[in-house]
């Protein structure tokens, strides 16, 4: 059952009609040393992120099974692209971020965690320019394209990652799509504010206050990837949405271990990944890793 606290916003954005307008956050760079901090903080060890990298880590290995280079665009200090990376040690993965602070973080925490498959650039998601043309057998991407200033932004984006993508390539990217409702945006960006540093809260209120809509990312991926690309979301309030190609069966042994780092979560961090599950299960979502 989902957590009944969702039945409100739930409802409300099933109801009424669109009212929220599309506010870009102020800063393209997040450089600020407690921002960092606190996205860091927020996913390691058993952070209020834990469920939804867990979630995603677990997506996107499946798509990623067979794969030797895989890109991921703004990977911010590299929590999920480190999680990745251990879950995959036989891909070599390439971290790509604006931010010199958060590259600093994500190069510390792959050191902590002695990681050998794992690099990182500085660079801008939108001009892949020091990467060649079909150089990747993946393009992954979590939680980073509603930092894009304008829909062009994010065309000249998707344009990029097909560039660099080999023909036949797997793609993972998600992201949140913008609500209808300031309230229902306050709702998620506060729901935990009890347990996640304040200024994370306001980052997330102003992420899904820039939040493109989900109709936005459709019509882009039609454009720039073949039909096998699909992009889903969640059931009936598109809050979320990934863009992906086919799923593929996981080694047994990293089925067991997401299986076990799954049921040794916290019981509300366990709910949480529950909610996304059964969320994107009712949108279409198959192959769900947890089952």
């Amino acid at each position: 059952m989902p957590n009944p606290a969702l039945i409100p916003t739930f409802l409300r954005e099933l109801l009424v009609s669109r009212s929220l307008p599309r506010e870009p956050e102020p800063d393209l760079v997040m450089d600020d040393p407690q921002q960092v901090a606190a996205y860091a903080e927020a996913g390691r060890i058993d952070g209020i992120m834990a469920s939804s990298y867990l979630f995603h880590s677990a997506r996107i290995s499946q798509v990623v099974q067979g794969c030797k280079t895989v890109l991921d665009l703004g990977c911010g200090p590299a929590t999920q692209l480190a999680q990745i990376a251990q879950f995959n040690p036989e891909i070599a993965f390439t971290g790509l971020d604006l931010s010199p602070a958060m590259l600093a973080d994500a190069q510390r925490h792959v050191q902590e965690l002695a990681l050998s498959n794992v690099d990182f650039r500085q660079g801008d998601i939108t001009r892949l320019d020091s990467f060649a043309d079909r150089s990747f057998d993946a393009v992954i991407s979590t939680m980073a394209l509603h930092h894009l200033p304008t829909l062009q932004h994010l065309d000249d984006c998707l344009a990029e990652v097909a560039r660099v993508l080999r023909p036949g390539g797997a793609l993972y990217l998600t992201d949140f799509s913008r609500l209808k409702s300031l309230k229902s945006v306050i709702f998620f960006a506060y729901m935990n504010a009890d347990h996640q540093p304040h200024i994370f809260s306001l980052d997330y209120e102003r992420s899904l206050r820039a939040a493109f809509l989900k109709e936005e990312f459709e019509s882009l991926v039609s454009r720039h990837f073949p039909s096998e690309v699909s992009v889903q979301s969640t059931f009936k309030v598109p809050f979320l949405v990934i863009i992906k190609t086919a799923d593929h069966p996981l080694p047994e042994a990293l089925r067991q271990r997401i299986a076990a780092m799954y049921k040794a979560l916290q019981p509300r961090y366990r709910r949480d990944l529950n909610d996304i599950r059964n969320f994107f299960a009712l949108g279409g979502l198959r192959n769900d890793p947890f089952s």
